[in-house]
């Protein structure tokens, strides 16, 4: 980081919660579109009910327990916290062989390309909707050490269209990536259109942006979208989990999900039926 290079993060997590991050100290927090979430009331520091205090709380807790946007940061981890989250379900894709790199998106280090199952899920498992980061040597030392590329070390931009680039520039093929906007999803699937796209942190778009991400994607999790629970679950081939679930939109995305059931341990019910099926228990309101 160079000294005219603030160290600032933000984030939009908890709610669609606008987190700025600056010098290792919270310094400002937006209003939450969401009061209630499921996966949050779930959270190592749950969330039941999302106010500012709860965030600020949630929020650094994740800063002292594994260094958040700090130098601190632990890229490796092996506990997963959802069982079909979008992290969970690269680590295992990439353990088992059906694809060989993931790029995704890191405080401190910006749009990254890995590989071993370890640093995808310690890169993304405890990580929600990055907006903006800027350069933590230590934290891109460790990604490097790991096998990992950061794509822009200087100035650790966001741009899945080029970590796609640059992976396939590395040698990688079978190549995955994390999106949050649907114009970004579609200029990969035009140019790279081998990719296994991921929608993600996808709360409140629109029914057009939806239906674009649903024309595009393979997989998608629903977060506390409206638009998205009724357009992809009317094309879904698999729905994993009944609160905030996760859509399998191509056959690529359903053998992921199939193959991951296959080979766990835990119970499970599997039986034909009308997408999306949904729970009492949904994020509150849906947006």
């Amino acid at each position: 980081m160079t000294p005219s290079q603030p160290d600032e993060h933000i984030i939009e997590a908890i709610g669609r919660s606008r987190i700025v991050i600056r010098d290792g100290v919270i310094v400002e927090i937006g209003d939450a579109r969401i009061k209630e979430c499921p996966l949050a009331k779930r959270f190592a520091h749950p969330v039941p009910i999302i106010t500012k205090d709860a965030v600020r709380a949630n929020i650094e807790h994740r800063m002292k327990a594994f260094g958040m946007c700090t130098p601190r940061r632990d890229v490796l981890d092996t506990k997963e916290f959802v069982g079909f989250g979008a992290t969970e379900l690269l680590g295992f894709a990439s353990q088992v062989g059906l694809i060989d790199a993931a790029v995704l998106a890191c405080d401190g280090a910006g749009t990254v390309i890995v590989k071993k199952p370890a640093l995808i899920q310690g890169v993304g498992g405890r990580m929600s909707g990055l907006f903006s980061t800027s350069p933590i040597p230590d934290v891109i030392r460790r990604i490097e050490e790991n096998g990992g590329i950061v794509v822009d070390k200087v100035h650790v931009s966001l741009d899945q269209f080029s970590g796609v680039k640059r992976a396939h520039e590395a040698g990688y093929r079978k190549v995955a990536v994390s999106v949050a906007r649907p114009e970004v999803a579609r200029k990969i699937r035009d140019a790279y259109p081998d990719t296994l796209i991921f929608g993600v942190h996808v709360t409140g778009l629109t029914r057009g942006e939806a239906e674009e991400m649903v024309a595009t994607a393979d997989l998608m999790t629903a977060c506390a979208s409206k638009t998205v629970r009724e357009v992809a679950g009317a094309k879904a081939l698999v729905q994993a989990g009944v609160s905030v679930p996760i859509f399998a939109l191509t056959n690529r995305g359903k053998e992921i999900i199939i193959e991951k059931i296959r080979q766990s341990n835990e119970q499970v019910l599997i039986k034909p039926a009308r997408l999306p099926s949904l729970d009492a228990s949904q994020p509150d309101p849906l947006i």
